[in-house]
């Protein structure tokens, strides 16, 4: 008999996930039927594979020592970070939700081209040396993902419970998202930007499918449209470029890139959707300053100093 307590970072994960990361090298079928034959207990009563799990509820795992450490991973040691900046811009915190102001040129989540210093990365190596990532059952992760050299606020979970919310939330479209950009040209007033969009992953582009359709060629038949809607308020302009708030109702790749680019009014410094380099930025100048949660809360994030660069020399100002 296997006996676990559950963590407040593990709070809100479900039974059969629980388990399944606990013991990852067990077929998910068997640990399906383990939860059926009532060979596993939460506080000493069966409960469904999808049952959501809190803080302090005590698992019972009927099998020996034996079986159990064979389904469990080999040689599991503590992450120690090393080399991992643990420096973080921490925008607000408490026991469930941390939000992070993440700078230009970082990525959120690792790639092929680096694994260890991103955000995600940062994000653990800073609560790890704060004794706050306790559990190999779960890792904090963020809900909403920024591109490389897109600034702004990041929603990380800390618990499994509050990560689910947020995704919750999110795919349900009742996260405020606002982000701050130059756009060349001179707009007015607000309006919205409808139109699907099309990955063409072979150049990491996002196309703007209008009036009966995009041509296709060179991207794969399998690529599929999807509906997107980005609503937009000026706050400045002069001298050919106006400063918008922009916010985000779908979320997609390139979203706001494609879109703006798509009625002529291409992001500052964005050179792959159109746009041209001003001083030293040669990529998108986009910020995410804004974000409200549908529990009332709300945080802010200050645009980086490029961007600040960029409004002097604009003449742009921030209301």
């Amino acid at each position: 008999m296997i006996t676990r307590q559950v963590t407040a970072s593990e709070s809100g994960k479900r039974l059969h996930r629980y388990l399944r990361t606990l013991m990852p090298n067990l077929p998910l079928g068997q640990i399906y039927k383990m939860i059926d034959l009532g060979k596993v207990r939460v506080n000493g009563k069966r409960k469904k594979q999808n049952y959501e799990l809190s803080a302090g509820d005590e698992l019972t795992i009927f099998m020996d020592e034996e079986a159990f450490a064979a389904a469990s991973p080999k040689g599991t040691k503590e992450r120690k970070f090393t080399g991992v900046n643990a420096n973080i811009d921490v925008v607000y915190e408490d026991d469930e939700l941390l939000v992070v102001n993440k700078p230009v040129g970082e990525l959120t989540h690792p790639d092929r081209t680096e694994q260890r210093n991103t955000l995600v990365g940062r994000v653990h190596a800073y609560l790890y040396r704060k004794g706050e990532l306790d559990s190999r059952l779960f890792s904090p992760a963020p809900a909403n993902r920024l591109d490389r050299n897109t600034s702004g606020l990041v929603l990380v979970g800390k618990t499994a419970g509050m990560l689910h919310q947020l995704n919750r939330w999110i795919q349900r479209r009742e996260i405020g998202k606002y982000y701050i950009t130059v756009a060349e040209g001179i707009m007015a007033g607000s309006g919205t930007i409808a139109g699907s969009l099309l990955r063409d992953a072979s150049n990491n582009r996002t196309l703007v499918v209008r009036d009966g359709g995009h041509a296709r060629r060179g991207i794969g038949e399998g690529a599929e449209e999807k509906e997107a809607e980005t609503r937009y308020r000026v706050l400045s302009a002069k001298g050919g470029y106006s400063l918008v708030e922009v916010e985000l109702i779908s979320g997609r790749t390139h979203q706001i890139r494609a879109h703006f680019q798509s009625i002529g009014h291409p992001l500052s410094g964005d050179v792959k959707y159109g746009g041209k380099p001003i001083g030293r930025l040669n990529h998108q100048l986009l910020h995410a300053w804004r974000i409200a949660l549908p529990d009332g809360r709300t945080f802010h994030a200050p645009p980086p100093p490029l961007f600040r660069e960029v409004l002097d020399k604009t003449g742009l100002k921030l209301p």
